[in-house]
């Protein structure tokens, strides 16, 4: 009888905490959403709470503050970019680092809420230690396919200088191009990645580490 009570009482547990899971990932989820269509800095919690059909202080019980749930919203982008780059280093023996700088800077630019989110967050002072190591393991990860990427190229060791250069290169395409004045937006986009390919190609040869 007790052995049953404390199956029901663990499996209770398990839903509640899955069904926090599931709210969580809906507000998330609503969030990336308002961030799409609305500049960062003017992004209220009503904003978000409104998009997700609940409360304001709905979303308060499970992010403590604005900036938890910005964070969280960033890291989903942050996974999903690095999930890209994986898919596309292991496939090839030799992988492609123009296919690669297309694939994540085209990423950015069709998700343009993650990169103003990653810029502001690396812009912003404000945040706390511990969401501040939050983004940079986030980060981290990022770099960290960029390092397999220049392993399987052969390049010699340390490869890490390269994969942050090659970071911010990437990056610095989307922070001078994106609102090219007297540009169309396909114009700016063809013009960034192809940017991007000259950045890839010159980190093809042979560079002094």
């Amino acid at each position: 009888m007790k052995n049953d009570r404390t199956k029901q009482n663990n499996a209770f547990a398990h839903l509640k905490k899955e069904a926090k899971l599931a709210r969580q990932a809906v507000i998330i989820q609503a969030a990336e959403r308002v961030f799409a269509v609305k500049p960062f800095n003017e992004v209220s919690i009503r904003d978000i709470a409104r998009e997700a059909g609940i409360s304001h202080a709905t979303i308060y019980r499970y992010f403590p503050d604005q900036q938890a749930l910005f964070v969280e919203a960033f890291l989903e982008g942050a996974g999903k970019i690095t999930d890209t780059l994986n898919e596309l280093i292991e496939k090839s023996k030799t992988p492609d680092l123009v296919e690669i700088s297309d694939a994540y800077v085209t990423y950015l630019m069709d998700n343009d809420q993650y990169f103003r989110m990653m810029t502001h967050f690396m812009l912003d002072g404000s945040l706390s230690v511990e969401k501040i190591e939050k983004l940079n393991a986030a980060e981290r990860k990022i770099f960290d396919q960029f390092d397999r990427l220049f392993n399987k190229m052969k390049r010699a060791e340390p490869v890490r200088p390269l994969s942050h250069a090659f970071f911010a290169a990437l990056n610095g395409v989307l922070i001078t191009f994106r609102n090219y004045p007297g540009r169309s937006p396909k114009a700016v986009r063809r013009h960034m990645l192809n940017i991007a390919g000259v950045i890839a190609r010159s980190f093809s040869s042979d560079l002094p580490q």
